[in-house]
C-alpha cells in the first residue's frame, strides 16, 4: 500500500514539475514579445523624432522668411503654412 502512495506522490511531483516548466516557457515566450514590442517602439520614436526635428526646422526656417518679410509681426508663427503643406 506504501508503494501506490509514493508511486502516486511521485508521479504528482512530477506533474507540479510539468506545469512550473510550460510556465517558464509561457514567461519566456512573453518576455521576448515584450522586448520584440520596445524594439519596435523605440524604432517608431526615432522615426517621430527625426520628423519632428525636421519639422521644427522648417518652423525655423518659414520664421525667419517671415520675419525677414515682414519685421512688424514678428511674434507670429508660421505653424498654419506648415499645417497646410503637410
Amino acid at each position: 500500500m506504501l508503494l501506490y502512495v509514493l508511486i502516486g506522490l511521485c508521479l504528482s511531483l512530477a506533474g507540479v514539475a510539468g506545469l512550473q516548466l510550460m510556465y517558464m516557457f509561457y514567461i519566456d515566450r512573453i518576455d521576448k514579445e515584450r522586448k520584440k514590442r520596445v524594439h519596435q517602439l523605440e524604432v517608431e520614436y526615432k522615426r517621430l523624432a527625426s520628423r519632428l526635428a525636421e519639422a521644427e526646422s522648417e518652423l525655423e526656417s518659414k520664421n525667419e522668411m517671415l520675419a525677414a518679410a515682414f519685421p512688424e509681426n514678428e511674434d507670429e508663427e508660421a505653424w498654419a503654412d506648415l499645417i497646410d503643406e503637410r
